[in-house]
């Protein structure tokens, strides 16, 4: 039985796009595998919503779905001839069997009626040649896949079985890869009838770093550093996608003072980002009488207003 894409998502056929994308967005919570791990059935759920919804968000796909069902968006769907046969079928220009008009599944599985006259049609629905619903394309299936944050900036190889009792099938996560990006593993969909099966179209979704913020190809870090450091200053060891660097830490330097590593953010093709390090200076946890002391002298050494700038 054909999947109801609206059922999946639990909305009425005529819910808006705010309505959908809501539903889709709580259900993915609910199902998403990290949160079941091992539970084939919850995964397989998954899928189906992902499916749902890709169809349903898009308008183009959601207005071939509610006319034409799941056939309607197999690969060279003619739609126009689709309608031209369903408009013959109803007006009694071809009759299928008991009498009955050729419905959409006739089209498919290839059948002829008494009429005749449609022979080239059936091909035209799916493109040229006689018979070629036969071998029509199976339809893509849609997926999500969860990478941590230095796998999505250096690149990384996942195997994944694509679906309850198939084949492990090896996907690389290309270097520089979003949140949000797609990648396409080829052949990997859903089986045709008699023709080749869809892809795989995977959603990259990355975790976040505890400590590295990326924006665009850009990262940014808050660096911790010492009083000692901060006002005498120092060379210290950062790390970045290429490994650790080393890093000038100027005299003086102040919580907020920010510095560029060109060079050393998320490389994507031949575009390379930079990274911008923030100097947060951190003072001691422990308390003493001599640290004290120190903090009174640091205080009479600042003769200026350091607010002095700061207006509404």
């Amino acid at each position: 039985m054909a999947a109801d894409f609206y059922s999946e998502l639990g909305v009425e056929k005529g819910a808006d796009a705010e309505e959908i994308k809501k539903a889709y967005r709580k259900l993915a919570a609910k199902l998403h595998p990290d949160r079941h791990p091992g539970d084939k059935k919850i995964e397989s759920r998954f899928k189906s919503v992902n499916r749902a919804y890709q169809v349903l968000s898009d308008p183009k796909l959601r207005k071939l779905y509610d006319e034409f069902g799941e056939e309607g968006l197999r690969e060279g769907f003619n739609p126009n001839a689709a309608r031209a046969y369903r408009r013959a079928s109803r007006g009694g220009g071809a009759r299928g069997r008991a009498g009955q008009g050729f419905s959409l599944d006739d089209i498919l599985s290839g059948g002829s009626g008494n009429g005749g006259g449609f022979g080239d049609l059936f091909g035209d629905i799916f493109g040229p040649g006689r018979g070629r619903a036969r071998q029509a394309r199976g339809s893509d299936v849609a997926a999500e896949v969860t990478v941590d944050f230095a796998s999505a900036i250096r690149g990384a190889s996942l195997s994944l079985r694509v679906q309850e009792g198939g084949e492990d099938v090896t996907v690389r996560v290309p270097p520089g890869a979003g949140d949000g990006d797609k990648v396409r593993v080829a052949g990997h969909g859903s089986p045709g009838p008699g023709g080749k099966p869809g892809d795989l179209v995977l959603t990259i979704r990355v975790t976040p770093h505890p400590v590295f913020e990326r924006r665009g190809l850009d990262l940014h870090l808050d660096l911790p550093i010492t009083v000692g450091e901060a006002y005498r200053g120092a060379k210290v060891r950062v790390p970045t996608p290429d490994g650790e660097v080393s890093l000038t830490v100027p005299k003086h330097a102040n919580s907020g003072k920010v510095v560029r590593l060109s060079k050393k953010g998320v490389r994507r093709g031949s575009q390379h980002g930079d990274l911008y390090v923030r100097f947060m200076v951190m003072l001691p946890e422990l308390e003493s009488d001599e640290l004290e002391r120190a903090v009174d002298s640091l205080q009479a050494a600042t003769i200026t207003d350091v607010r002095a700038a700061i207006r509404f």
